[in-house]
Parts: C-alpha cells; sequence; structure tokens
C-alpha cells in the first residue's frame, strides 16, 4: 500500500522518498515544482528518484482541490505531509502564497486523509518558528505558541489547530514535528548555510543579522528523516490522535561559531557584514526532544563539523563542481 509523500522534490521531501524507496516501501511523490527557487534543483533532486522501483511522480498542487481528489483511487494508507511555501523572510512579500500553500493546501491534506477508506497515519511538518520570541528556552511542547512573529509561523500554529480538530471531529491519527533549522546535501538556496557558502567561495560579504547574536538549534536531514520514518511507522495509540513534537538537535550553535566552522571548512575566509535583526526573525531556537526520544527513540548523532562538512562536499563536487556547475 503506498505512501504519498508532498514536497518530494523538496529539500525534506526528497530525502524521505529515497529512505521510504531503500527500505521497500512504495511512494506516491506530489510537487507544483514552484520557482521560489530554481526549479532545476527540484529536477535534480527527483531524477535522484525517477526509475527507483516502488516511485511515482505526479505534478500537482496541495491546494488544487480537483487534482488532490484524484489521489483517493491510489490506495494510499499513509501520508508525510511536506510541502509547503517556506522562508520566514519571504512570508514578508508574498503573503498570499503562504495562505494558499500552507492553509488551503493543509485544508486540502486533510480532506484527503479523511476520505481515504483505510487510512491510518498523517505526519505533517510544523515549524520551531511557531514558538515566536518565547525567551524560556529549550522550547518545549507544553509552551505557549499564540504569539508568532511571521506570517509563515501562524500558518505553522493554524494547521496544527486544524489537524487537531480533524483529528477531534473525524479520528485522523495525525503526528505533527516542529522542525528546527534542517540542512544538508540538497538543501535549501535561500538558508543561511547555503547563502554563506556560496558568497564566501565567490569572496562576496554575508550578511550577519542581529550583529551575529544569533543561536540556531541546526539539525541534520539524516536525523530529521530518521525522526519522521519512525514517527510514520508508530501511529498515535491511545485516545489522543493528534500529537505533536520538537524534532530538533538540542544544541544550539552560535550564529559566529557557525561560520567560523565553514571558513575552516571552505579555506577562505569569511566578509562579515552586520546587521541588526530582520523582521520576523528570532534570536533563538532551542528544542526539547525529550518527549520525540521517549516515543521514538529519536537521538541526533550528525555535529555540525560533521555536517557542514558532508554539506560542503556534497555542494562542491555534486552541485557546483559537476553538472550542475554554473
Amino acid at each position: 500500500m503506498p505512501i504519498l509523500v508532498t514536497g518530494a522534490a523538496g529539500f525534506i521531501g526528497s530525502h524521505v522518498c529515497k529512505a521510504l524507496l531503500d527500505r521497500g516501501d512504495e511512494v506516491v511523490g506530489i510537487d507544483n515544482l514552484n520557482d521560489y527557487y530554481d526549479p532545476a534543483l527540484k529536477d535534480a533532486r527527483l531524477a535522484r528518484l525517477t526509475g527507483k522501483p516502488g516511485f511515482t511522480f505526479r505534478k500537482i498542487d496541495i491546494a488544487d482541490e480537483q487534482a488532490m481528489d484524484g489521489l483517493r483511487g491510489e490506495g494510499i494508507v499513509k501520508v508525510v505531509h511536506l510541502a509547503a511555501q517556506a522562508g520566514v523572510r519571504y512570508s514578508l512579500e508574498n503573503p498570499r502564497a503562504y495562505v494558499r500553500s500552507n492553509l488551503m493546501g493543509h485544508i486540502e491534506i486533510l480532506e484527503l486523509c479523511r476520505n481515504l477508506p483505510n487510512f491510518e497515519h498523517l505526519v505533517y511538518a510544523s515549524s520551531s518558528s511557531v514558538y515566536g520570541g518565547n525567551k524560556k528556552v529549550p522550547f518545549s511542547e507544553e509552551d505557549r505558541v499564540d504569539h508568532p512573529v511571521s506570517l509563515y509561523a501562524a500558518t505553522k500554529k493554524a494547521d496544527e489547530l486544524m489537524s487537531h480538530t480533524y483529528s477531534h471531529l473525524y479520528g485522523i491519527p495525525q503526528t505533527g514535528l516542529r522542525f528546527f533549522t534542517v540542512y544538508g546535501p540538497w538543501g535549501r538556496p535561500d538558508m543561511a548555510y547555503w547563502l554563506f557558502t556560496e558568497a564566501i567561495l565567490k569572496g562576496k560579504p554575508i550578511r550577519v543579522f542581529n550583529q551575529g547574536e544569533m543561536w540556531r538549534d541546526f539539525t541534520y536531514i539524516d536525523d530529521i528523516v530518521d525522526g519522521i520514518v519512525a514517527a510514520l511507522d508508530k501511529p498515535p495509540a491511545s485516545s489522543v490522535l493528534h500529537r505533536v513534537y520538537n524534532i530538533g538537535n538540542s544544541r544550539p550553535e552560535h550564529l559566529g561559531r557557525f561560520i567560523d566552522t565553514l571558513e575552516k571548512l571552505l579555506g577562505l575566509p569569511a566578509e562579515r557584514q552586520y546587521e541588526g535583526m530582520q523582521a520576523g526573525d528570532v534570536e533563538k531556537t532551542f528544542a526539547d526532544t525529550t518527549a520525540m526520544e521517549r516515543d521514538f527513540g529519536f537521538k541526533p548523532r550528525v555535529t555540525i563539523e560533521d555536517g557542514l562538512a558532508r554539506f560542503v562536499d556534497w555542494y562542491r563536487s555534486e552541485w557546483k563542481g559537476g553538472a550542475n556547475s554554473a
């Protein structure tokens, strides 16, 4: 019975598809292949999956009701919902894209799950951004999250509320995962680690916000995928059918140390251009992953040094150093 993965051409989605296929699952992947960033990267991710036994891809916008209804006959029993309009800063420029993809799209996923006859479990992407400007660290699932500081964060909190309602009304088993700054090979070019790497290699300055006084709970892609798959395999078994978990490294890194590590790996200095805090941004993220560890045995394995080294190797050899060089 196939597993539906939305955002299959995305960073996390493509890695999840590969992990599921490698263990023998059937996967139906969907993505609208939009141009928020270079579609060539999305095509390259898909190329790694195309031809693998058990993989089917369809170009579908999750907010398209008719297209989503067409998936009802696929025999889908589980869904990993990762498609979304990403990026905190872009939500300041194009808020309607977030309403369409993150709100309307999430509703269409819930409606699909509600109408699948043998449905077992929906795992969906939330975000650490729901914690807003919370000062108490580490961030716990028990903390209040009703003061988002960006529209992106507000849409992710709204998704959690909609999922809770659907689990209550229709008995749909669901697990929401609040991702903390995911990074690694085949990542997103709008993320700091990619932007910094590209700029340092070109000898251009990097923008360092909040005068460098930033901490992020960077979480390597392989650890994230392990957590997603573990959660997918273990639907809620109690009367509470909707759960939300932090999934992070639980070890915040100072932005200065992060840049130092990149400089060492690249063998080049970074020209740091210090600026104030950007609208919608937060100073620190820090995941309390106690619940994820307890319920799924989640334990991040990859350090920031190893994770960045793997990204730099990929960027130089497979992305910029190979057929995708520009």
